[in-house]
């Protein structure tokens, strides 16, 4: 049986930006039509009239933000899955809280958007998707699989990122930039230019003079182990903070 194609709505205010990703999606054998807009507002009037099976919307827009929109659309009675699509990463901590299938930066790679798609077909959630991921790495000519779950951070070293869990450390060859979009659906958030945080594994924010710090949990670490404590920019303390509260029921 034929696994019926999607009808998915293009929403950004730059017109190539739009031309380019509705071409690409166009290409795509699960798309079977797109829908395109140049502002949130004329796409929220589309989502009223048509039903369409997916939204790839830009954050920044004039008016009525993308963000806006998705949490519009959060509040319909069967909200079509929303993919961010955007030149700006700071954003993915809001993505996350709107519960955006996927949120993909610009400029826009085909394999990338492949991978967006596929999320939209297997009704993934931004919240909860792909958890479980077991990820390969290296280790004296031994791959090995460390669960996703147990990664606590994520630091840049040039090219390469290396992924700490409570008993060590793993490098892979993938940028911290990669793994900052890629796993952003896995509750993986950047509090630094160098580090991303899981916020499964935040104990404690910390805020002390003008300084602000996050202290991991303890769990499986050895009971000599100190405790591990990052520190958060200026630039991301506040999305930090507020996404932490919330989801501790604090606001």
């Amino acid at each position: 049986m034929n696994t019926p194609r999607l009808k998915v709505l293009v929403v950004d205010d730059e017109r190539p930006a739009l031309d380019e990703l509705a071409f690409l999606l166009a290409r795509d054998d699960r798309i079977g039509e797109v829908l395109t807009s140049a502002s949130a507002t004329e796409g929220l009037r589309i989502l009223h009239e048509i039903d369409v099976d997916a939204v790839f919307l830009d954050v920044q827009m004039p008016g009525l933000t993308g963000l806006e929109l998705a949490q519009v659309l959060a509040r319909f009675r069967s909200p079509p899955p929303v993919v961010f699509v955007t030149a700006h990463e700071q954003h993915a901590v809001d993505a996350f809280e709107v519960h955006a299938v996927d949120y993909v930066l610009k400029p826009v790679r085909a394999e990338r958007l492949a991978e967006a798609v596929r999320r939209v077909v297997e009704g993934g959630d931004a919240s909860v998707a792909g958890t479980d991921a077991q990820i390969p790495v290296e280790l004296g000519g031994v791959t090995r699989f460390v669960s996703r779950t147990d990664i606590t951070h994520v630091e840049a070293q040039g090219d390469y990122a290396r992924l700490h869990t409570a008993t060590g450390s793993h490098l892979v060859r993938t940028p911290l930039s990669s793994l900052a979009e890629e796993w952003a659906d896995a509750g993986f958030v950047r509090i630094h230019r160098s580090l991303l945080v899981s916020l499964g594994h935040v104990a404690e924010l910390r805020m002390e003079g003008g300084r602000c710090t996050v202290r991991l949990s303890d769990a499986g670490r050895a009971e000599a182990a100190e405790p591990v404590e990052l520190g958060v920019s200026r630039r991301h303390t506040r999305e930090l903070r507020e996404l932490l509260l919330r989801r501790a029921g604090g606001s």
